[in-house]
């Protein structure tokens, strides 16, 4: 079964077409997750959609622990 960080991922990869609903799914994730998953996820994000989306990366994990 998949943890709740793969299936995050998979939320944001099948969403990344509309920023609007990306923001919205990566502001769930953020609220969701615990903090070893969340710089796991910060980290694969700004991997995956820095260049398409680095200002809703940054406004998004802006609150989150460095890492």
């Amino acid at each position: 079964m998949a943890t709740m960080l793969e299936y995050i991922k998979t939320i944001l990869q099948k969403v990344s077409f509309d920023k609007a609903l990306f923001e919205k799914e990566l502001r769930k994730a953020v609220n969701m997750l615990v903090p070893d998953e969340l710089k796991e996820l910060k980290s694969w994000c700004y991997k995956q959609f820095g260049k398409m989306y680095r200002v809703v990366l940054n406004r998004c994990f802006s609150r989150v622990v460095p890492g």
